[in-house]
């Protein structure tokens, strides 16, 4: 659709707010005058909630975060110099932090998947970005150093003023998706991904649960007084995986429903039997709360 990007990324600032923490302070620079742009909003929501998580983690010890907003021409010599860019009228939007940074080495390698610097994670966070951004039409800019912080800038192609009288006011999270009152126990290791499926469910009304281990989320299910509608667990989990957890808990309830997430598709999964179902990560939030409602209305989405 047709939109103004300043409208996505001003509804995600309360989001952002959780992610970040207190060690963190974060602004929010727009350009008043932002030109529009016709693109996915999901899309460009789960791109820049992945590089504000991306900017966290690089500032273990907090740190500053800016996005910001606005309109730039690229012209012929900026194209040169970036394979696949067109000259033209862009608006960008950028996340900078002032994390630990990188080097050129590291640099040229952060969008290929699986690629990571980290201890811990998959390495899909900036491919899946660099993927999204590629497949909307728009490309990605990358200045760090080490030591001094980073910056992504994500531009896409702006409108021109005919389309621009077909804009279309974005609707704000609670107004797109469906909400609930049902009861919830969230199983995820990942801190970042359990923080966001908390706090995204709780703002739609439902009661949740949350837990970091298989037998963490044993305990809080048998402390837990009243019906638990369903179980959303990581399949791969310290100590017991996902759907043996899951296996164990369906023996005192065995009408819970289970959605499994996983970057993965995994034949351990139990798909075939009855109340069980998939979410792929990543994932936004719109798309975890659509699942979320289909499963429990027992719809498949």
């Amino acid at each position: 659709m047709v939109l103004n990007l300043n409208d996505i990324i001003d509804g995600m600032c309360k989001m952002c707010t959780r992610l970040l923490g207190e060690d963190i302070k974060h602004s929010m620079i727009f350009e008043p005058d932002l030109k529009m742009v016709k693109t996915d909003p999901g899309q460009i929501e789960q791109v820049v909630l992945n590089l504000v998580v991306n900017a966290r983690e690089a500032m273990p010890k907090g740190g500053n975060l800016t996005i910001s907003t606005g309109n730039q021409f690229l012209d012929e010599a900026y194209c040169r110099q970036h394979e696949g860019v067109k000259p033209g009228s862009y608006v960008f939007f950028a996340v900078s932090d002032t994390g630990m940074g990188m080097s050129e080495e590291v640099k040229t390698h952060i969008f290929e998947p699986f690629y990571t610097t980290k201890k811990e994670g998959t390495g899909l966070g900036l491919s899946t970005v660099y993927g999204i951004v590629k497949q909307l039409g728009g490309h990605i800019y990358v200045y760090s150093e080490p030591g001094q912080g980073t910056t992504f800038k994500v531009y896409f192609p702006a409108i021109s003023e005919t389309e621009d009288e077909k804009a279309h006011p974005l609707p704000s999270l609670k107004d797109a998706i469906p909400r609930g009152s049902e009861t919830i126990l969230i199983v995820e290791d990942e801190a970042v991904i359990l923080d966001l499926a908390v706090q995204v469910l709780s703002d739609l009304g439902y009661q949740v649960l949350s837990a970091g281990t298989g037998e963490e989320a044993l305990r809080r299910m048998q402390e837990h007084v009243g019906d638990i509608d369903l179980l959303l667990t990581d399949v791969v989990l310290p100590e017991q995986s996902g759907p043996d957890m899951a296996r164990q808990i369906r023996k005192t309830r065995p009408g819970m429903k289970i959605l499994f997430m996983s970057g993965y598709a995994d034949e351990r999964i139990p798909l075939d039997q009855e109340g069980v179902h998939f979410l792929s990560k990543p994932f936004t939030p719109s798309v975890l709360a659509r699942r979320i409602r289909g499963v429990l209305d027992h719809r498949e989405n």
